[in-house]
This record gives structure tokens, sequence and C-alpha cells, in this order.
């Protein structure tokens, strides 16, 4: 299976998981008394939105190259990150504003049958991330890296909850469970800056791809007729990697030889490494 399909069906499974528990808890937070846990459905319900984004933008990166995008559409994925982020970031001020409202009013305790309640989806909600995580790591996409950080998100939010809803029920102090949802918000915007940082780094071409490099040098050596490598500069673009790399051949050698040197490194390359879309290769001659 291609990265771009399984990148797409990792999406259908966060949209789908989203949506199921931020019904679960929207009814339970208002029937439990349970503003942390209505903070935690606020944020699932951003998710919902920020998923759509991140399928939105994985299917548009993978259209091909173009006459006015001959690197492809890859660099839309950073971008829908940033759109991620301010979902992430708008929560938390919703959350942390209503919280400290709440703190200053009266309200009922929260009922018991919500922990049982957010057990579970915390449970559930770890599980998610290590599933999408894997799944980004596998794809090399950082939208979809930005959609499993939603999932861990959103498990410290359920579990600040319920820490909250403990508190609450143990000291018979109703707003622990305000300040869990304050301290939740905190969380949030903490995973915001987790996200955006490589996101930037991507759009802004930042070198972060040593291991890549010496992989790219290791198969190139190995081509006969290559003496040696020299530069290579990497830009990712969305799933894919766009390499520019000078390569050491011969000053014997005809030009047609060298250029059939070439075309043999790109085509190694992109067969040991598939996610490697375009090769700039460069022939410098030994000295």
């Amino acid at each position: 299976m291609s990265h771009e399909k399984t990148a797409v069906k990792t999406v259908y499974f966060s949209i789908l998981s989203n949506v199921s528990l931020a019904l679960v808890k929207w009814i339970a937070g208002f029937f439990g008394n349970s503003y942390a846990l209505i903070a935690d459905a606020i944020e699932s319900t951003s998710d919902i939105f920020s998923s759509i984004l991140v399928l939105i933008g994985i299917k548009y990166s993978s259209k091909p190259a173009d006459k006015n995008h001959p690197y492809g559409h890859g660099r839309i994925e950073p971008l829908v990150t940033f759109l991620v982020v301010g979902f992430l970031v708008i929560s938390a001020i919703i959350i942390a504003r209503q919280s400290i409202i709440n703190i200053g009013a009266s309200h009922e305790l929260p009922k018991i049958y919500t922990l049982i309640i957010l057990g579970g989806i915390i449970a559930w909600k770890e599980i998610s991330y290590r599933i999408v995580l894997r799944k980004s790591k596998e794809t090399k996409s950082s939208s979809l890296k930005a959609d499993a950080w939603h999932h861990r998100s959103d498990a410290i939010t359920s579990l600040a909850a319920f820490i909250g809803i403990i508190l609450a029920l143990i000291f018979n102090y109703p707003q622990a469970d305000d300040w869990a949802a304050l301290l939740a918000a905190g969380f949030i915007l903490y995973n915001s800056y987790l996200i955006f940082r490589p996101a930037l780094g991507e759009i802004m071409d930042e070198h972060t791809h040593d291991g890549l490099i010496d992989q790219i040098r290791n198969v190139a050596d190995s081509v006969d007729g290559v003496i040696n490598t020299e530069k290579c500069f990497i830009r990712k673009t969305g799933m894919k990697y766009h390499v520019d790399l000078h390569i050491t051949v011969s000053a014997l050698i005809s030009v047609r030889e060298g250029h059939e040197i070439s075309h043999k490194v790109s085509r190694e390359l992109k067969l040991k490494i598939p996610e490697i879309s375009n090769i700039l290769t460069h022939i410098e001659p030994n000295e």
C-alpha cells in the first residue's frame, strides 16, 4: 500500500474515533456535571475538524507535479499542520476562559460514573495516538504526526479531567474539576508548540535529515563509476523528498558516460529509497 493510501486510511480512523468520543464526552459531561469532561469534548470536537483538514491536505499533497507546481503539492502538509495548531490554540483559549469563569461560580459535584467513562477514553486515545504516530513515521507525514498529537493531547485532557473529578469527589470541592480543565488547556497549548515547530522547520527547509543523507551516500557510492559523493541537500515536501546530490566521477570519461552514471545513481536511489520523488545529480570530475 502506498504512503498516501496508508495516511488517508489512518485519518479516516481518526475522524471516526473523534466523532464517537466527542459524542460520549458531551453527553457524559452534561449529565455528569463535569466541566472538565465538557472541556475535553470541546477539544475532541475541534479534533474532528482538524482531522478533516489533514485528510484534505494529504489528498491534495499526493497530486502529481504539474507546470505550476514542478516540485508537486506536498507543501500543503505543513500549511495544514499550521491550521491544525490554530484549532488547538482556539480550543485551549475557550477551555481556559470557561474554566476561569466556573472556578468563581458554585455548581454541583461531578457524578462518579464519569470516572469510568474517562478511564475508557484515556486508554483508547493513548492507543489511537500510538497507532497514528506509527503511521506518521511510516509515511513521513507531518500533518499525520500533528493528528497523532491531537490524540495524545486528548488523552492528557481526559487524564486531567479524571484527576480533577477524583479530587472534587474526595474533598467535596467541585471547582477541582474546573482547575483540571484549566490545566488541560495549558497542556494543549504546549502540545501546539510541539506540533508547530517541526512543521515550521519543514516549510523553511531546515536541515533535519542526517540519517537519510547517510543512506543516500551509501547507495550512490555503491554505483559503478561513482568515486565518492560531495554535497547532498534534501528538501521535504509532504511525504516525499527532493534531493540535490553532487557525485565525483573520473575526469577521463566522456560526458555521455558521466550522464549515464548520473542516471544509474538516480535509478538506484529511487529503487532503494522509494520516498525520494526527485533527484538532481551534479557531476564533479575527479582531479
